[in-house]
């Protein structure tokens, strides 16, 4: 196992990585993050149900397709590491089945002290396979054990913070008990969001909802609520994640509303927490 330097984590890629999705994982993605909460509801059926206007798939699926584990198994303490953004930018609507092609590379690393950890930020770019660009996503961990190595990177910017007024739009999510599982079929099968011996030795009293599920969730909120459902309309989505959401949780997202841009934020009132924060989706000219 490689030492854990600045210079390791900043060569590591992973180039022309190949993937591919159907429109099966497309309706089990949109079901795990509420989609077709409401079976009636035509506007909804179309992101589960493939009808003869052909099936959607939800902008927020693109975090699901081009799962890698870069900066996993190579010797940093993974069980104190953290999600800590995610940030997604589209340049093509997600089709609801595609091949495609994926590279991975770590953008940014930055020390905070050997008490205080890492901040590691990856970014993924994909494509088509005729190479017209789909999707960058970034993301922002926190290896909270793993500091004390030194870096000459910045680091990351904070993100914008919510606009401070009373929200546009409030709306609410009844999460399922078994929405984890559910979701962990998407790709993300970490232990800590299906076992729950697991998640008391970390300090859960049980599995977690994963991070990006919530991020899904609040993408399908203002897909029908802003949108009416229109998935081109969405250029870009990005969040913090704050605090964790235990599956069965009631999530209110709170939406305000601009010319081209909506910011976001998600809360679970019944423990009175800021799940998601700092969002902000913006949306095609």
């Amino acid at each position: 196992m490689p030492d854990i330097t600045y210079e390791y984590l900043k060569s590591l890629k992973a180039t022309n990585v190949h993937y591919a999705y159907t429109e099966r994982d497309s309706m089990l993605y949109s079901l795990s993050i509420g989609m077709g909460y409401d079976p009636l509801n035509l506007n909804e059926l179309n992101f589960v149900y493939e009808r003869r206007d052909g099936l959607l798939a939800i902008p927020s699926q693109a975090v699901t397709v081009a799962r890698h584990n870069l900066i996993y198994d190579i010797g940093l303490n993974v069980s104190k590491m953290l999600h800590g953004e995610q940030k997604l930018t589209l340049h093509n609507t997600i089709p609801s089945s595609a091949e495609i092609l994926a590279d991975h590379y770590v953008i940014n690393v930055f020390d905070n002290g050997r008490d205080k950890g890492l901040q590691i930020q990856t970014m993924t770019k994909a494509r088509l396979k005729d190479n017209t660009p789909l999707f960058d996503l970034q993301n922002l961990y926190f290896a909270k054990a793993d500091g004390g190595i030194g870096s000459s990177d910045l680091p990351v910017k904070k993100t914008t913070p919510t606009p401070d007024r009373k929200p546009d739009i409030t709306c609410t999510y009844q999460s399922l008990p078994w929405q984890a599982l559910l979701y962990r079929l998407t790709g993300d099968r970490n232990v800590i969001h299906g076992d729950p011996d697991i998640a008391m030795q970390i300090g859960f009293p049980r599995p977690i909802l994963q991070g990006s599920a919530s991020l899904g969730i609040a993408c399908r909120e203002i897909l029908s609520s802003v949108c009416n459902y229109k998935t081109s309309l969405i250029k870009s989505l990005g969040t913090r994640f704050t605090s964790v959401v235990y599956p069965g949780d009631t999530i209110e997202t709170d939406l305000w509303i601009e010319a081209y841009r909506v910011f976001f934020r998600c809360r679970v009132p019944k423990r009175n927490v800021i799940v998601l924060d700092h969002g902000i989706c913006e949306f095609s000219m």
